[in-house]
Parts: C-alpha cells; structure tokens; sequence
C-alpha cells in the first residue's frame, strides 16, 4: 500500500493518495487492536482428562483359548 501511495504521488493524484494514506490508517489501527486483544487474552485451562475419562468403559471377555476354564 505504501509504494501504491507513492505511486499517487508521483503521478499526481492526490485524492488517490489521500484515499490510500485513510485506508492504511485504518488498516494499521485494525492491526493495533488485533495486537492489544492478541496481548490480553488469558489462558483457559481445560483440564487433563482423566484415564477413566478416556476410556469409557471396559469388559472382561471369556477366555476362548482350548482348554482354559470356563
């Protein structure tokens, strides 16, 4: 944006220019705020879950190798 201002300029045309020296004021104040929310923003701590969690459920299948116990 800044070498198209320069551009307007070279080439006369200053209402462009001013309309591209507003925009990129209003754009690097967008930035400034991103950064300012970007600096204040807080962590969240979601937890660790725990194993049971995880793993929901289990079940204890019968033995079906020849010969075990029933």
């Amino acid at each position: 944006m800044i070498a198209r201002i320069a551009e307007a300029e070279r080439e006369g045309w200053l209402g462009e220019a001013k309309g591209l020296r507003i925009s990129l004021a209003a754009a690097e104040g967008e930035l400034g705020q991103l950064d300012e929310r970007a600096r204040r923003a807080t962590t969240i701590n979601l937890g660790m879950p725990s194993f049971p969690d995880i793993a929901g459920r289990t079940a204890t299948l019968p033995d079906s190798r020849p010969g075990a116990p029933s």
